[in-house]
């Protein structure tokens, strides 16, 4: 187990290299000046340039590509031209709340669409896997900001039952968690229902049945359980998917989180901030890929000899 857990993350370090490279290149590609930004649309040529040299920004791009490598290596993720503060401070303060958001996102949409998928899989044909796929249909097409607008107008201006903004309160994250879990939801129960439906057809579901094992024991003792590996997969995904795709959410209900700080770093084109913040999302999506690997080889140990 070890060795393939060594072997899976040595194969992750060459697509970190080509992250960083590109999230670098990239950010350049924004239009915009960030020295005119920093400086002010009042400020002179001479004064822009001034805040050009300060920021390292008239060197050439190898030589910045170098000092950007640099800084990561020794854990500096440089500091933010909007704020004047250190990204890494800015990142801190923000992250807990994405964490948060996304924890509650995926709790629930876990929970709804294993059982959504377990109950049409188990229905399969009837009006119990209509209804259930309509369901699951309706929460992957209709967008996350959409449903937000939604929640909104109904729970916080009609209802007032719920905050429409801000943090402090587990109802400040009821409305978000919502509106960005649904589309999850909705994977992870297709996915559920297709993985129950292929193992309700094997031959040790029949035994079960047989041996006159009761309905209920035979769908989440044996069905569910040996249908788990798919389950593992698609959530340890979509949890990536959720940490780095909360931007759209946090900016409909204004959530203080790292998405909401990637929309107001691009608006700057706050280039230290921007690099940080993809990067990051990055890591995410590479770590949970690395962990949900792991838990392959976990519950299926012929991966590991493969």
């Amino acid at each position: 187990m070890l060795r393939y857990t060594l072997k899976r993350i040595i194969g992750v370090l060459p697509t970190l290299i080509i992250v960083v490279t590109f999230v670098f290149f990239f950010v350049r590609m924004i239009p915009g000046d960030p020295a005119r930004l920093v400086a002010g649309e009042q400020a002179t040529l001479d004064a822009v340039e001034a805040v050009r040299v300060q920021l390292g920004l008239d060197q050439p791009i190898h030589i910045q590509y170098l000092k950007y490598v640099g800084g990561l290596l020794r854990g500096d993720l440089g500091m933010s031209l909007r704020t004047k503060r250190p990204v890494l401070t800015e990142v801190a303060a923000r992250y807990g709340n994405t964490m948060a958001l996304t924890l509650a996102s995926l709790i629930w949409s876990t929970i709804v669409g294993v059982i959504l998928g377990v109950w049409s899989g188990k229905n399969r044909g009837k009006w119990q896997d209509f209804s259930g796929m309509t369901l699951a249909v309706s929460g992957i097409s209709l967008p996350n900001f959409w449903i937000g607008f939604l929640l909104i107008m109904l729970f916080s201006v009609k209802l007032r039952w719920f905050p429409t903004t801000g943090t402090g309160s587990w109802k400040n994250l009821v409305l978000p968690a919502i509106a960005l879990g649904t589309s999850i939801a909705a994977i992870i129960a297709r996915f559920t229902r297709s993985s129950i439906v292929e193992v309700l057809k094997e031959d040790y579901i029949r035994t079960a049945r047989a041996k006159g094992l009761r309905e209920k024991t035979v769908t989440w003792g044996h069905a569910f359980r040996n249908s788990m590996i798919s389950v593992v997969t698609v959530v340890g995904l979509q949890f990536g998917f959720l940490l780095g795709g909360s931007v759209v959410t946090e900016a409909v209900f204004a959530y203080p989180g790292l998405g909401q700080l990637l929309v107001e770093s691009v608006n700057y084109r706050d280039y230290p901030a921007i690099q940080s913040l993809i990067l990051i999302f990055s890591l995410q999506f590479i770590i949970i890929n690395l962990i949900v690997d792991i838990l392959y080889a976990i519950l299926n140990p012929e991966i590991k000899l493969s």
